[in-house]
């Protein structure tokens, strides 16, 4: 079991997720912010962070999300959240893509529609399909059958990582592999929440399904960087 950091240790690595993240929030993109900081709390949890000391940021922050209302939030960002509690309050504008991505999914029944042959996608009733919906696409032309291969292959991408950080005895190991299988994870959860209705619509991608070089370049280099961890690195049980 790793160590707990030190105070002025967990300070300092505050400082480091708190810069980008308030940079990228600047922009403004909510979103990514969000799973910028997300991804170094796992890293902190990973080094052995207590959990009660999440425990009180998330308490933190509960407190202060009033006062985010009134100060910080941009109108925009404002109308996600009232969209995601109420989708029909406008149907045929700002609610519209969530109310379409979860129709997608409905109709896309146990086994799909088939290749081609969805109707809120090739007849343009999804907007943003090779984006922030791709997934809802996929679900209406594959059904359940189709969802449940990919989040089977997800979850095998996640466990993969998870088990190299926990083989792996040198801490950077550990971290570079865990925080990446775990961002992967958010990534894939918030996704997949937010075109269901289960969260506002923030812009995050379903990785390595939604359009997006970036993203996909980025997510590969990042398993790449895992895989190195498992090739040079030492771990329980040998190498391979």
């Amino acid at each position: 079991m790793p160590l707990p950091p030190r105070f002025n240790t967990v300070l300092v690595a505050l400082v480091i997720i708190g810069v980008p993240t308030g940079l990228v929030m600047l922009q403004p993109d909510f979103g990514t912010g969000v799973l910028i900081a997300a991804s170094g709390v796992f890293v902190l949890l990973l080094a052995g962070l207590p959990w009660w000391w999440v425990g009180l940021g998330v308490g933190g922050v509960a407190a202060v999300a009033p006062l985010a209302w009134f100060w910080l939030l941009r109108p925009y960002q404002k109308g996600r959240i009232m969209m995601f509690l109420d989708p029909e309050m406008d149907a045929l504008g700002a609610g519209w893509n969530i109310i379409q991505s979860k129709i997608a999914i409905g109709s896309g029944g146990f086994d799909g529609k088939g290749w081609g042959e969805g109707s809120q996608s090739h007849l343009n009733f999804i907007p943003e399909q090779t984006t922030d919906f791709a997934f809802s696409v996929l679900s209406e032309e594959f059904g359940w059958i189709g969802v449940a291969t990919v989040l089977a292959l997800y979850l095998v991408v996640i466990g993969r990582c998870l088990w190299i950080a926990s083989q792996s005895r040198d801490s950077y190991s550990r971290l570079l592999a865990g925080a990446t299988g775990l961002a992967f994870f958010v990534y894939v959860l918030v996704n997949g929440r937010m075109i269901s209705g289960l969260l506002p619509v923030v812009g995050v991608p379903m990785p390595l399904i939604s359009y997006g070089g970036t993203s996909a370049v980025s997510l590969l280099a990042g398993f790449g960087l895992v895989m190195a961890v498992r090739s040079h690195n030492p771990v329980h049980g040998g190498y391979g």
